[in-house]
């Protein structure tokens, strides 16, 4: 497990990451609640020709809090800023350094940086975002007001500008989204003791640059030079003589979740991005890939639990009932219709009472063997790994599981009630009832996600709240009419 969060981090050397976030954060807690009651102690003595905050111990305390935040990295702070109340994240944002404001920013959920940049005025949001490079900037975008974003594409030279504006042109999910521009190339008729010169020119090389980009004269991608190779080849050797081809190189309007996977498939620390000329137009690097997958990842979580947006957990309630409404509303519904199948058989129910016990375990089985397969599904689904001609063949395989599931796990609960209600028929109709729903429940878990697929969807979005009304509704009706029919006839 890694020791250090960052060399200048006055947490480095802790025994965990978490352990060292956790101590920070609580660090800049009680400074911050230090200096309220500092502060409101020199409100109720000082002069009211002065400010509280020019009393000599309530200075010390702020420089305190100033030193830790400038200590830390810029990921640590944002972590920082999402963990407090909005009154004391906003109290400690106006402490970060200005020239560190664009690289927080860029740390900070989505919910929180708008929380941030909200109180921020359009000077202070053009100075952070121009100390940014252009793929950074791009980034922010969606949250930077119109008249910002003017003022900081005049802020920028013609090249960071194009920049800037061929990174807004791609979708989140494709490729151009994630990509660097700031990346070495070098020509193939030179040597490496002049690649070696070139790189000594730099102060520090690009981040993730674990090899050089071969190109020609127009700027056409002839191959790659890896840092290893460059350092124990002799120097006398021109590039072309040891140049390689890329493991793989990708398209610019390519989909992001491919490139993911061609990361981990042949684990890569960055892969060229070219045009449909072949022309070098930047690079990706595992970083991005990174923060893409994690952020995906917890996309689909949101999705699954019906959270439309990302929300900060210390919104105001309006944000927050704005959203979750939706699924929320159609839960209801499902429920209020999962209810009526039970009143339809309420004379069932009143002359045999056990059945109102055991309809929840049919109910309940059903939703999470559907859950298990709708997230195998909607997973394989993301990783393109099957598509919708796949389908008769899944809902075959997920029927066969649930059967022999419903067979063996209904058959042992059928047998225990059986036993303990003096009742085979009941055992029998357990069982039954069991099967038929786990049936339901593999047909849904696959025609759910694929259905939502086929629509342009995501695949996991409200899934799992309309497969449980189907099993929960399903599972009700089944059993309670096989009781009806079989029991009380």
């Amino acid at each position: 497990m890694p020791e250090a969060l960052d060399k200048e981090s006055p947490v480095a050397g802790s025994a965990s990451v978490d352990e060292a976030l956790s101590e920070a954060l609580t660090d800049v807690v009680l400074l911050v609640r230090q200096y309220r009651l500092l502060s409101g102690f020199a409100r109720s003595l000082a002069d009211p020709s002065t400010t509280p905050s020019s009393s000599p111990v309530v200075q010390a305390v702020l420089e305190q809090l100033r030193s830790k935040l400038d200590a830390l990295h810029p990921a640590d702070v944002a972590h920082i800023l999402e963990a407090l109340p909005l009154d004391e994240r906003l109290f400690v944002w106006e402490l970060v350094k200005t020239e560190r404001d664009g690289e927080i920013l860029l740390e900070t959920s989505d919910a929180v940086r708008e929380s941030l940049i909200e109180s921020m005025d359009a000077p202070e949001l053009v100075a952070a975002a121009t100390t940014l490079d252009a793929e950074d900037i791009a980034e922010l975008v969606d949250d930077l007001p119109s008249e910002v974003l003017v003022e900081v594409e005049r802020a920028l030279d013609p090249q960071e500008r194009d920049h800037l504006r061929q990174a807004m042109s791609y979708d989140d999910d494709m490729v151009g989204a994630l990509m660097d521009f700031d990346m070495i190339e070098v020509r193939a008729d030179v040597t490496l003791e002049v690649v070696m010169r070139y790189l000594r020119r730099f102060e520090e090389l690009p981040a993730n640059t674990d090899q050089v980009f071969v190109v020609d004269r127009s700027e056409h991608l002839l191959g790659v030079l890896p840092t290893n190779v460059i350092l124990v080849t002799d120097e006398e050797r021109l590039v072309a003589d040891v140049m390689q081809p890329p493991k793989i190189r990708f398209e610019a309007s390519d989909h992001a979740e491919a490139a993911a996977a061609a990361f981990e498939r042949y684990d890569l620390v960055s892969a060229p991005v070219v045009d449909a000329h072949g022309v070098l137009v930047g690079r990706v690097t595992v970083a991005e890939v990174l923060d893409f997958v994690r952020e995906s990842g917890e996309e689909e979580l949101r999705a699954q639990a019906g959270l439309r947006d990302e929300e900060d957990v210390f919104a105001s309630v309006w944000k927050s009932v704005k959203n979750r409404w939706q699924w929320l509303a159609l839960n209801l519904f499902t429920a209020f219709v999962a209810s009526r199948a039970t009143d339809l058989f309420q004379a069932s129910i009143a002359k045999l009472a056990v059945l109102a016990v055991l309809q929840s375990i049919v109910a309940g089985i059903g939703g999470n063997s559907g859950n298990q397969t709708l997230t195998m599904i909607a997973r394989a689904i993301a990783l393109g790994q099957v598509g919708s001609e796949h389908f008769r063949r899944l809902v075959h395989k997920e029927l066969a599981v649930a059967a022999i599931n419903g067979i063996v796990f209904g058959g042992a609960i059928g047998i225990v009630i059986g036993i303990m209600e003096h009742s085979v028929a009941l055992g029998v109709v357990l069982t039954l009832a069991m099967t038929l729903n786990l049936l339901v429940a593999g047909l849904m878990g696959v025609a759910i996600p694929m259905w939502r697929y086929r629509r342009g969807q995501d695949p996991a979005a409200g899934s799992s709240v309309l497969l449980t009304a189907v099993t929960d509704t399903g599972g009700f009706f089944i059993f309670l009419g096989l009781a009806t029919l079989i029991l009380l006839h």
